[in-house]
């Protein structure tokens, strides 16, 4: 039976996006060592490697390969956006390199106990998220090469502006999840020009897209369809055009006994509850293609995270732990 999260996060991150889970799997160990209690099945605490994928594409890397869906080679030779090092010698820089074989976990079960990183839970005063599943993620990087030229003597008709056909590709990223409403989100997080000066026309420009969608083939819909307006304004402007795919992972439905273990041990713990997707990507997504796998979320103030004001308080903290603590208990002793 094991547990865990992971430690990295972003550049404007705060204190608990997954630390918080490996904080309290460790305390849940510690927990049952002082109580002299022993389970019938081995409990462990893991932590994964780059679950944001801030730096090294894609997100959740370490669980991926941890379970066989990334090779190792291919996860080490990752290199980073900001300064071009590779995964495997930063992780030795570190000290993080190790030994150990990865691609054939041997887990009975995992669960990983997350703050919400959103406002339902928060704003509805529910107090432990039942977490049934993580939507879908797609991550491209569109690249849109022209001609630089002066801003101020060339007419509009004659130029090749990366720049407008990487605006206009941000603008139907609104406009595509607007008109398919639903589960859908599209999030342009991440954009460059070259040269970059006032008045110079950008010769190129590379811009990031993330779609999120719980429906798998509406996610794949979004995808194409944003594919084909960013090959099209391309051609409107006289500009050449690529992309490439940083990440694309199908919708998980977690394990439905465990899932319900969840929500069952909140109840009895007095804890309203409150049955919910995902809308960030999570390391149990990795694990649920090996084993059976669940999330359990408490409140986080006011919805922020990935920002240094993210906070939950302590009795909710001691809440999430409690409930992981008896599903895994639970999960440890069964016949």
């Amino acid at each position: 039976m094991a547990t865990g999260s992971h430690i990295d996060t972003v550049r404007t991150g705060g204190l608990y996006d997954g630390n918080y889970g490996v904080l309290a799997g460790l305390e849940v160990v510690a927990t049952l060592r002082d109580a002299g209690v022993r389970t019938r099945r081995p409990l462990q605490v893991a932590f994964f490697t780059n679950e944001e994928g801030a730096r090294f594409q894609p997100d959740m890397l370490g669980s991926l390969v941890h379970v066989g869906g990334m090779p190792l080679a291919e996860a080490l030779a990752s290199v980073a956006v900001d300064n071009g090092a590779a995964l495997g010698a930063e992780l030795a820089r570190i000290g993080y390199a190790g030994p150990a074989p990865v691609g054939a976990p041997r887990v009975d079960s995992f669960i990983e106990l997350h703050i919400e990183q959103g406002p339902v839970l928060d704003r509805e005063g529910i107090a432990i998220g039942v977490v049934e599943g993580v939507q879908g993620i797609c991550w491209m990087e569109f690249s849109f090469s022209g001609h630089s030229n002066h801003a101020g003597t060339t007419p509009m008709a004659l130029r090749c502006d990366a720049g407008m056909a990487a605006m206009r590709c941000a603008a139907f990223v609104h406009e595509l999840v607007a008109r398919h409403g639903g589960r859908q989100l599209g999030t342009v997080g991440a954009v460059t020009l070259q040269p970059n000066l006032i008045n110079v026309i950008p010769s190129r420009a590379v811009m990031t897209v993330d779609l999120r969608n719980t429906d798998g083939a509406l996610l794949h819909a979004a995808q194409a369809e944003m594919l084909a307006h960013a090959r099209r304004v391309a051609a409107e402007h006289g500009v050449q055009f690529s992309h490439r795919q940083l990440a694309d992972f199908a919708p998980v439905q977690f394990d439905a006994a465990l899932v319900e273990s969840v929500e069952r041990h909140a109840r009895a713990a007095g804890l309203s509850t409150l049955r919910m997707p995902s809308g960030a990507g999570h390391d149990a997504q990795m694990l649920a293609r090996v084993c059976p796998t669940a999330m359990v979320f408490v409140p986080s103030a006011g919805g922020l995270s990935h920002n240094v004001r993210e906070h939950t308080d302590a009795q909710q903290l001691e809440q999430g732990a409690n409930v992981l603590l008896q599903v895994m208990l639970e999960r440890a002793n069964r016949a």
